[in-house]
């Protein structure tokens, strides 16, 4: 099995790469163990190839008890100060930095001297909301990272059979330290630890949650539909069906809570006709189907919209904007859209059934423009093209360079 840290985030760490010595903030965003603290120790070892000394690197981890003095303002700022070496370039590292209240000032203070190049990490994506965002507006780029891709994982776990792999890698976690662990106990007291952590630290406390059941009973419906439209009134009616009187303003500020965290993600839907954002009926996805798994137990696991979150998941890590997408009376699974224009996916199981393939091509063949069209699907079939809608499988489009 490949050591942890010789999987480079290929894509995240040439980002970093890009922008190093550019007058940006670097700040990668991402949920708890998903390996933020990793890729900075990756970019730093390619920093100090490119000849950076040891000493021209500060990398605080605010998670790190040893640390917690730092976690006072002032003694943050001195000690970082007395670390500074006249006439030198140096490279700030924070790690988990939303733990030290106030931060953007000292950022933004050393932000604003010469030969200095800050990089910072953080687990809730208000992180760059409020007064970050209007401080340091324009002045950072952002840097998205999940858990493992299915490419990652394969080249971690050393598989070598994609259908093997990937059956592995929906069954246990996406979680890059769960491929160390050998048996299924450890990996699910590791994925309970995980999302205790992301309820205690990043949604109960920052929220002031009294009431951690209903949190927990919202975080369960959402990750039982994956891919299933949903609003805040339907889970709202559902639990107050069930004896617990609940609004759908109230549901609505737990579901954004959830999203902060990156626990799970909402797709809002688009008119691909009107060419406009749709603010109804939006979708959720879930971080990792691991830790669906710990919350629902073995029940649920419908192939068709799994693979449906893993390929959203994947747009996402190649540099997307991913929506659902409308055209007159039926539905394009995803929209994503780039600097380049708009790919259109469609996601099944199956469609070795005739009339499944054309519910699954009707959509794309609606629409007249000439981005690239893709059926993505489990079948092991060769790659077949229905006028200009290319049929693939899944599989292999995950793993594709």
């Amino acid at each position: 099995m490949i050591d942890l840290e010789e999987i480079a985030r290929q894509y995240e760490l040439n980002l970093l790469k890009k922008f190093k010595d550019k007058q940006l903030i670097k700040v990668v965003t991402g949920i708890r163990r998903c390996g933020k603290s990793t890729l900075l120790d990756q970019f730093k070892k390619f920093l100090q190839v490119e000849g950076v000394g040891e000493n021209q690197i500060v990398h605080i981890n605010f998670e790190d008890f040893e640390n917690r003095s730092l976690l006072n303002l002032e003694n943050f700022f001195e000690f970082v100060k007395s670390k500074i070496i006249p006439g030198k370039k140096m490279y700030l590292f924070f790690d988990e930095i939303q733990q030290v209240q106030d931060f953007q000032k000292v950022v933004d203070s050393f932000y604003i001297k010469e030969n200095i190049d800050i990089y910072i990490t953080g687990s809730n994506s208000r992180l760059l909301s409020g007064e970050l965002a209007t401080l340091l507006s324009g002045r950072y780029i952002e840097i998205k990272l999940q858990p493992f891709s299915f490419a990652e994982f394969l080249k971690a776990s050393g598989e070598k059979n994609l259908q093997a792999s990937y059956k592995n890698y929906i069954e246990t976690s996406s979680f890059p330290y769960t491929v160390r662990l050998k048996d299924e106990e450890s990996i699910h007291t590791y994925l309970e630890g995980i999302y205790n952590s992301i309820l205690v630290k990043d949604i109960i406390s920052r929220k002031n949650i009294s009431d951690v059941k209903i949190l927990q009973s919202i975080t369960e419906f959402v990750f039982d539909n994956i891919g299933l439209e949903v609003s805040s009134k339907k889970i709202a009616d559902t639990l107050t069906s069930s004896g617990r009187k609940m609004d759908s303003r109230t549901v609505e500020s737990y579901l954004s809570a959830l999203s902060e965290s990156f626990i799970v993600y909402k797709a809002n839907r688009y008119n691909i006709k009107g060419k406009e954002h749709l603010k109804l009926l939006e979708k959720y996805y879930v971080c990792d189907i691991g830790l669906r798994r710990v919350l629902l137990g073995k029940k649920s696991m419908d192939a068709g919209h799994i693979l449906e979150n893993i390929v959203y998941l994947e747009l996402l890590r190649r540099g997307y904007k991913v929506y659902v997408g409308k055209i007159d009376d039926v539905e394009v699974d995803f929209v994503a859209m780039n600097q380049d224009g708009n790919l259109y996916v469609q996601v099944s199981a199956t469609v070795r059934d005739e009339a499944t393939l054309e519910r699954e091509l009707k959509p794309l063949k609606l629409i007249k423009d000439n981005y690239p069209k893709l059926l993505l699907t489990l079948d092991q079939d060769p790659d077949c093209d229905y006028s200009g809608i290319l049929k693939k499988n899944a599989l292999d489009w995950l793993v594709e360079k």
